[in-house]
């Protein structure tokens, strides 16, 4: 099997995947609404302020770039085949990735706890 029909079937699966959720969130709301239950859609929600999408993102990128440079560091002053060497820098970025969401959910549990309750 060839890698163009690989790529074609991830876009495929993928699409189904997302068309499925979207038929069953939609399918659930309406027996809500048949049951005389408020499915939430008029209500906006609240949540979280968009500065801590911003604080999301940039403290993924700086876990991913202080895990770039540690996995360059350590393969630098290691010997290690090739293979090896790929799998450091993939465990590096998702460790450090890992740790800037950890992160950014303890400041914003943090800060979301400060808050005085309505």
């Amino acid at each position: 099997m060839g890698p163009e029909i690989v790529f074609i079937f991830l876009i495929i699966c993928a699409s189904a995947m997302v068309f499925g959720i979207r038929y069953m969130s939609n399918k659930e709301k309406m027996a809500m609404i048949e049951r005389g239950i408020d499915p939430g859609i008029s209500k906006a929600r609240q949540a979280a302020p968009k500065p801590f999408l911003s604080l999301k993102f940039g403290l993924l990128l700086v876990g991913l770039g202080i895990g770039l440079l540690f996995a360059l560091f350590t393969t630098v002053n290691i010997e290690m085949s090739e293979e090896q060497n790929v799998a450091v820098y993939f465990g590096c970025l998702g460790i450090f990735g890992g740790f800037g969401l950890i992160i950014s959910y303890i400041i914003e549990k943090k800060w979301l706890d400060q808050q005085p309750q309505d």
